[in-house]
């Protein structure tokens, strides 16, 4: 069991994080929250020990002999603090102390996850962009603010993220702690990554289709890594079982034909193009307009009690051989294999086939993979041995993203490290 501390702020959002504190504790986390005293003006001092059950402090002056703001720091697994306001950005950006919020963050060694909530203005701020910029010069994660509907009539950036995705990076940053720092850095600062997530399906009359069991947990937490690094993401989604993460860019298309024509506006202008969707490899020769009756079969199109089926396009394989120089395209594969020699040869067989410079290979016999959160997969090289990744797969969506900078030419302009 994890102990995790939830820093609130005074605004508006903090009862999201109620669900956040939720989510958190029935993940087995032991789990204390520390609000501010603005905090406690939104969401009351009983609902936060309720929901967590321990006490609940604001000051470093509540329990002295304890020396609580250091007893809690040297606990922490993590620290995540949600929402934070520009008043406790700036706060922790200057070092203060003042109340138990900021005394714990200055004494923990552990990771720290901010998560920003405020108005657009506020966030956009030159003043706000600097404390940002010097928080994750430190180490901290700050995880940008959603776009969305704000206080009020305004929209804009400055919501913030759904518990569930905030629970998603808490879970990982325990599961990975050495990971805060790269986030931090914002490795893939000026980065455009396209990735394409979830199942295609492909019509055989207005009702019925062929489609997969892929349910786009992999792409969503592609998506939602690079963009925690600091890159500009498209998240190109068939269809899914999970909503698309704050901080992309989404466009939805439903057959292999849609992904064809949105891979090829989309991967020319991108520096990584990742191909995490489970496109189907054939469709209906012949679609319906009108729905096929049982007893009516063959009086609809011709097809009876059997499907005639067409190859789709090759999607894959079309970016890798349309690719601009310093590209790098990322392939996935879904095998059934009988043992993993037979699965790393097929993997290594379709690399050559396709062209891309990584293949993402597991192996999905007896539904091993699809719909789980956990995952077993090997990224293959053109050169060199595999690497193998078990555990969730937001770590080996990180993983994957690690292959795929390690290949990319330095940015104009900039050194190739984690400090650019």
């Amino acid at each position: 069991m994890s102990t995790v501390l939830v820093g609130v702020a005074g605004g508006i959002a903090a009862y999201k994080s109620c669900y956040l504190v939720r989510r958190l504790t029935a993940a087995g986390h032991d789990v204390r929250v520390v609000p501010t005293e603005a905090a406690l003006r939104f969401v009351g001092r009983p609902t936060w020990e309720a929901l967590s059950g321990h006490p609940v402090h604001t000051g470093v002056f509540d329990d002295v002999p304890g020396v609580e703001h250091v007893r809690l720091g040297e606990q922490a697994d993590l620290v995540v603090v949600a929402p934070a306001t520009a008043d406790l950005l700036s706060r922790v950006a200057c070092g203060a102390a003042d109340d138990l919020l900021t005394a714990t963050i200055l004494a923990t060694r552990a990771p720290v996850l901010v998560a920003p909530a405020m108005h657009t203005a506020m966030w956009q701020n030159p003043a706000t962009r600097d404390n940002v910029a010097t928080l994750r010069r430190r180490g901290i994660v700050v995880k940008d603010p959603a776009v969305g509907r704000l206080t009020g009539p305004d929209s804009g950036p400055g919501r913030l993220p759904e518990p569930e995705e905030l629970a998603e990076m808490a879970a990982f940053l325990l599961e990975d702690p050495q990971a805060a720092h790269q986030l931090a850095a914002q490795d893939l600062s000026g980065r455009r990554v396209v990735i394409s997530s979830g199942g295609t399906r492909e019509a055989l009359d207005p009702v019925r289709y062929l489609g997969n069991s892929s349910s786009g947990r992999m792409g969503h937490a592609l998506a939602q890594l690079a963009a925690a690094r600091g890159a500009h993401v498209t998240l190109v989604s068939a269809h899914v079982e999970v909503p698309a993460p704050s901080c992309v860019d989404s466009v939805q298309i439903s057959s292999t034909e849609d992904l064809a024509q949105a891979m090829s506006d989309l991967a020319p202008g991108c520096d990584i193009v990742v191909m995490a969707v489970a496109a189907a490899d054939f469709a209906p020769a012949a679609s319906s307009p009108v729905k096929i009756k049982k007893h009516e079969g063959h009086d609809a199109v011709g097809l009876g009690t059997r499907i005639d089926l067409a190859q789709t396009p090759d999607v894959l394989a079309s970016i890798s051989a349309h690719r601009r120089d310093g590209q790098v395209i990322v392939g996935f594969a879904a095998e059934t294999a009988s043992d993993r020699g037979e699965l790393l040869q097929l993997a290594t067989a379709k690399l050559a086939r396709k062209g891309c410079d990584l293949l993402v290979v597991n192996d999905v016999s007896a539904g091993k993979v699809f719909g789980k959160v956990d995952t077993d997969v090997t990224v293959v090289r053109q050169q060199g041995p595999g690497r193998r990744v078990m555990g969730s797969k937001i770590l080996a969506a990180n993983a994957v993203l690690d292959e795929a900078r390690s290949l990319l030419a330095p940015a104009i302009g900039t050194a190739d490290s984690p400090e650019s």
